[in-house]
Order: C-alpha cells, then sequence, then structure tokens
C-alpha cells in the first residue's frame, strides 16, 4: 500500500495529447493524498509538447499492444492494484488492461471503440479522415492541424482559444493506433483491441461521455456499454454522460465535476477500496 494509505490511481492518456493533458485531474488527487501516475506512451514518456513535435520519430510504428504492455510494466511497480483511468484511445487502453486484471476499478473517459463496436458516428469519421486518407501513412506520426484540433478538441471555444489551447498540449498522432483501432472495430475476435466483454471477475467499469464531444459522440460509449451488458457477464459497467462537454473533458470548464464523480465512483465499487487488492 502506498504511504497515504489510499487506493493508487493510474491516468493514461490519449491520442495527440501528452500526460500533461491530465494536469488538472492528477493534482487534484494528489491533493486528497493519493499517489498519481501519469505514463506517457511510448515515445512521449516525460517529454515536453515542443520536443515531440520537432522530433516526432519516436512515435512512429508504435502500436496499441506495445502501448499496452509499456502501460502494464508502469502498473505492475505499484504495491497493489490501482484505479485505472483512461481518455479517449486511453479509455480502449484501459480496457485492453482491465483483461489483464490489472486494477481494482476503470474509468474509462470519452473512450473509443474496442474490438466490435461498429458505431461510428459522421463526426467521428471526420475526426480520423486525416490520418486514414493515405494508408501509406500507417506507420507515421502526422501533426493536428490547427482546424482539426478545433473541430476534435476545441468546439466549444473559439477559435483563437482553440489555436492556444493547441499551443500547449498537442502533439503528433501514432497513425498504427488509429487503423488498429478502425480495423478492430469490424474484428471483434481477431482486433488488436479485443477484449473479453463477458469476463466474470472484470473490476467494476465506468464509461463516460461528453453530450457535444465530436470524437466520441454519446453513441459510441452507449454502444460499448451495451456490449459489455447483452454479454452476459456479472461484471459492473455503468455509464454516465455530461451535458455540454466535449472530447476536452477532463481540461474543459468544469472539469472538477467530472474528475469528483470519477474517483467517488471507483473507490465506492473498487475491489476492497480504499486498499485495492495486490498484483499478482
Amino acid at each position: 500500500m502506498t504511504s497515504t494509505d489510499k487506493t493508487p490511481i493510474v491516468l493514461v492518456h490519449g491520442l495527440w495529447m501528452t500526460p500533461k493533458s491530465w494536469n488538472t485531474w492528477a493534482e487534484a488527487y494528489r491533493a486528497l493524498g493519493h499517489e498519481v501516475l501519469t505514463p506517457g506512451w511510448p515515445g512521449i514518456d516525460d517529454r515536453e509538447v515542443a520536443d515531440i513535435r520537432s522530433n516526432p520519430e519516436a512515435l512512429k510504428g508504435v502500436g496499441l499492444k506495445q502501448i499496452a504492455d509499456h502501460l502494464e510494466s508502469v502498473i505492475r511497480t505499484l504495491p497493489v492494484k490501482p484505479i485505472i483511468m483512461g481518455h479517449s484511445f486511453g479509455g480502449v487502453l484501459i480496457q485492453m488492461l482491465a483483461d489483464r486484471d490489472l486494477g481494482a476499478a476503470y474509468v474509462a473517459v470519452t473512450p473509443g471503440q474496442t474490438a466490435g463496436i461498429t458505431t461510428l458516428p459522421p463526426s467521428t469519421l471526420r475526426t480520423g479522415f486525416p490520418i486514414l486518407a493515405n494508408p501509406f501513412g500507417r506507420n507515421g506520426a502526422k501533426p493536428i492541424s490547427k482546424a482539426h484540433f478545433h473541430f476534435t478538441f476545441g468546439n466549444d471555444l473559439s477559435r483563437e482559444a482553440s489555436d492556444a489551447i493547441w499551443e500547449e498540449y498537442a502533439v503528433n498522432s501514432y497513425n498504427r493506433v488509429f487503423f488498429e483501432g478502425v480495423a478492430a472495430a469490424f474484428n471483434e475476435k481477431g482486433g488488436v483491441t479485443h477484449v473479453n466483454y463477458a469476463k466474470p471477475d472484470r473490476a467494476p467499469l465506468l464509461i463516460i461521455t461528453g453530450e457535444i464531444d465530436h470524437v466520441v459522440p454519446p453513441a459510441i460509449g452507449k454502444a460499448i456499454l451495451k456490449k459489455y451488458r447483452d454479454s452476459g457477464s456479472s461484471a459492473l459497467v455503468e455509464y454516465r454522460e455530461y451535458a455540454g462537454r466535449t472530447h476536452r473533458i477532463v481540461s474543459q470548464d468544469g472539469w472538477e465535476e467530472v474528475a469528483g464523480y470519477a474517483l467517488t465512483w471507483a473507490l465506492e465499487h473498487a475491489v476492497d477500496a480504499p486498499t485495492a487488492a495486490p498484483l499478482v
């Protein structure tokens, strides 16, 4: 157990972002006495945004399994199972980690589609088009333009305000991650993002979406919920939708409400909370 005797928390960032995107939640949870880890994906680690943009070579060719394996190695340094939260593709990754029994509870914040979730609203397709339109760039690391960032992350803001956030947070894409995610949506059993929806002993999972999210509209979150519930598993899966929230939900004005609910829910439902279960 940690020195504070509180369940540790692991926060997994998503595509086009770095661990810095979790600064709001991480600082709030640390102020409550939790040990909080915010591991970067391979190639990002603790690098600064400007450095990644100027030299994105380490992001090229990295896929979801490699990222999941890296996250597992970080999580296994903890003495007990943590609460694991993930945003966007981080929400996909934590469901993959749930299959590995690494967490005491999971919170998927605006999660992308896991394998077999074929719901693809038009705004989601538009989100991926700049990458998916060039199959020869599968192993590349394409920058996200300020205009596309405004559509995907800053659609509640003026273009000027969105551009300011782009400057502070946005990095290149792991193109392979996008291609693997889309392919797996139509290949439930063999896709990289395969999860065992029927797993009976999976720790509790909360799915959170935002009403005006262009990347992961509520329809995707509800489709993921339905997939778990239709599997017949007795494992707990719940859903929460927030009005007026975008894909930037973890830092958008009012983030405190979402972060507070996510932690309260996780602590109430976590395995053996607050002491959590030991990793094996």
